[in-house]
């Protein structure tokens, strides 16, 4: 397998999304009355998943056909305007905003349906067959999503899900054409693991926020160094499996990789909004114990799934492996549910929770 390096240019797109996926991440810390509604956290994964999927389609495109040249750099070039239209337009009033985060989306995703189509025109064999089924499929989703003009309030938004949901789907049911042309492992997973990165960055983003939020204090100087032991332990389990347990000469379409780390990219700002919420005490203390413990299950649950299917078979876990993890997170949970436990000592239980997990896989 050719080993596909990651561009500058992809990197400096990458960083515009991530400011996009903060934005979307700050919907979490709108809390009213001790409060996180499901309707603030549905929004938060509704505002999410737009951009996932368009940073996304354009990785994929640039996995399999993407090259340096000049017209490659001026359609990127031109998709990093719309990205700025569509992170200009996210906040939690979405309402408000919706024409310019219709207007950058459907930027994004016209530009890449029209690669496939650029594509189609100059490669043959495989290549041609799925350029031409991604950038005709696409399409149709486009075209749903668009649709959402002509309708007001729940309609607006039921079709313009409706579309992505269907442009989301598309690549699952036409995976017996997408195999023949596998993606780049070692690309695909490096641009990925790059993004994961810089979205684990927000949570060091929420250990400055906790010691600019208070005096200088033992008890948050503790959070905040546990909070950091969390992150590293997050960082080293994820990325020596990558380096050392995976096997990247694994051919597939590559959707394990695609679809689980949606899950691990939700999980990982779900933490980042959590470690704040969880110091200042702004969420029901049982509420707060679902948000955190949920977004690590989340996290555990995603890692386990990606890094199962693509580690070397000598590395992967065992059933008593998982279950012992499982184990320590919910009797975590369970204690903390029965006795009030103070903030810091839960950051160190989940510190060690990751710990172990980073010890055990890795």
């Amino acid at each position: 397998m050719i080993i596909k390096k990651v561009t500058w240019l992809e990197l400096f797109y990458d960083l515009l999304f991530v400011a996009a996926v903060s934005k979307a991440s700050h919907v979490l810390l709108h809390v009213e009355h001790e409060t996180l509604s499901l309707e603030t956290l549905g929004k938060f994964v509704l505002i999410f998943i737009p951009i996932w999927w368009a940073w996304v389609g354009q990785t994929l495109f640039v996995n399999r056909y993407g090259q340096d040249t000049v017209m490659h750099r001026i359609f990127l070039i031109i998709q990093l305007f719309f990205v700025l239209i569509m992170t200009a337009s996210l906040s939690v009033d979405f309402d408000a905003n919706y024409l310019p985060f219709l207007i950058g989306y459907l930027g994004l995703r016209i530009m890449t349906a029209v690669q496939y189509h650029y594509s189609h025109a100059r490669e043959s064999g495989h290549l041609r067959s799925t350029a031409r089924y991604l950038g005709s499929r696409f399409w149709i989703g486009l075209t749903i999503s668009a649709c959402s003009l002509f309708f007001d309030s729940w309609l607006r938004y039921a079709v313009l899900y409706a579309g992505i949901i269907l442009d989301i789907i598309l690549p699952l049911t036409g995976r017996r054409i997408l195999v023949k042309t596998p993606a780049n492992t070692h690309h695909l997973l490096e641009r990925f693991s790059l993004f994961a990165l810089i979205l684990l960055g927000e949570s060091v983003v929420s250990i400055l926020a906790v010691l600019q939020s208070s005096s200088w204090t033992g008890t948050s100087v503790g959070f905040a160094a546990l909070t950091f032991v969390l992150i590293i332990a997050i960082w080293w389990q994820y990325y020596d499996n990558l380096e050392k347990k995976v096997d990247m000469h694994i051919q597939t379409a590559g959707q394990t990789i695609i679809y689980g780390h949606l899950f691990i990219y939700l999980s990982l700002c779900m933490l980042a909004a959590s470690i704040q919420l969880l110091f200042l005490n702004t969420l029901h203390y049982d509420l707060m114990l679902n948000l955190l413990f949920g977004s690590a299950l989340l996290y555990f649950a995603s890692t386990t799934l990606v890094f199962h299917v693509y580690r070397q078979k000598q590395h992967r876990l065992g059933m008593k492996t998982l279950v012992l993890l499982t184990a320590i997170l919910a009797c975590f949970y369970v204690l903390n549910l029965v006795v009030h436990v103070p903030n810091v000592l839960i950051m160190g239980e989940l510190a060690l929770f990751f710990a172990l997990y980073a010890r055990i896989t890795a």
